[in-house]
């Protein structure tokens, strides 16, 4: 058995059938299936059923393809830990953050990582937390910035720090000035702009509505926190974003409350029991150096 029976073999299931497998290999049809051919013979069972229009995987095919999905995220960490540079002269860092992470901590941490490993190349995503997972268990990233709450089993969740939601408004809203504390009754007179339903930052939010008995006025809902912040900039409506957010050169003031704001854990996450690049171990000290024992307002700015 060689490697490329097993690239051959993921195509087929990825693209559904032979036909689109081989142009996306660049490789005959009939060579194409002669390999498939020759990897079911070496294993003894049928991977593919042919009988309908569409070619899909057997049960024993499922199987083994995520086998071969296995091996070959761990060849390619492998073929990475070969060019992996110890003093850190070059090398590459995939690194991904969810949106609210990405609104104010990228800027910090990409400055003070540039000047200590100027040699490194960053590659930077803004993603969701499903997308994150994903990424780190194909090996398409190495280290990423999101939430503790990770629900695949693969993947590594390194506490960093907590983060503290707050109530934030533009220059035009009527409380800008105002350095009182909201209670809930108060909080629940404002009209918001928030997060889609689908952030995770927008559960934690409900959740403190909920906790807090609040019933929100929400005027406006939105898919990306740079609009978000577009809004809240040139409307006098308020919305409840990380704390840090909330910056004189973005014109946004944040509103104090009385009791306990929303919290939630940040966390560095990685896959498990796979190479970690040096650049990726890097980061991941300069993130967790910087943040302990002082908050993220402080320190990431």
């Amino acid at each position: 058995m060689l490697l490329r029976h097993l690239r051959y073999l993921l195509a087929v299931a990825d693209h559904g059938g032979f036909t689109r497998a081989a142009e996306a290999l660049h490789v005959s049809q009939p060579t194409l299936s002669q390999q498939i051919r020759q990897l079911e013979e070496t294993l003894g069972v049928s991977l593919f059923d042919r009988t309908s229009r569409t070619v899909k995987p057997t049960d024993a095919g499922e199987a083994y393809i995520e086998c071969a999905r296995r091996v070959l995220v761990e060849l390619e960490a492998g073929k990475r830990a070969l060019h992996d540079v110890k003093d850190l002269s070059r090398g590459t860092l995939r690194l991904a953050m969810t949106p609210t992470f990405m609104a104010y901590l990228v800027g910090p941490l990409v400055r003070d990582y540039v000047a200590r490993y100027p040699n490194i190349h960053l590659q930077i995503f803004e993603l969701s937390m499903d997308d994150i997972e994903a990424g780190l268990v194909d090996d398409s990233l190495d280290i990423a910035i999101a939430f503790t709450q990770v629900r695949n089993a693969d993947i590594e969740s390194i506490p960093a720090f907590t983060e503290t939601l707050g109530v934030m408004v533009g220059r035009d809203h009527p409380l800008y000035e105002s350095q009182v504390a909201l209670s809930a009754q108060e909080v629940a007179q404002l009209e918001f702009a928030l997060l889609a339903p689908d952030f995770v930052t927008r559960t934690r939010i409900d959740e403190y509505f909920a906790q807090e008995q609040i019933t929100p006025k929400v005027v406006i809902e939105v898919n990306s926190v740079s609009t978000l912040l577009e809004v809240i900039r040139h409307t006098a409506i308020a919305t409840i974003l990380p704390e840090p957010i909330a910056t004189e050169d973005r014109a946004l003031r944040k509103i104090p409350l009385l009791g306990e704001a929303p919290k939630r854990g940040a966390a560095l996450l990685r896959r498990k029991n796979n190479y970690h690049s040096a650049a990726s171990v890097a980061f991941m000290e300069l993130v967790l150096g910087a943040a302990a024992g002082e908050s993220t307002a402080s320190v990431f700015d």
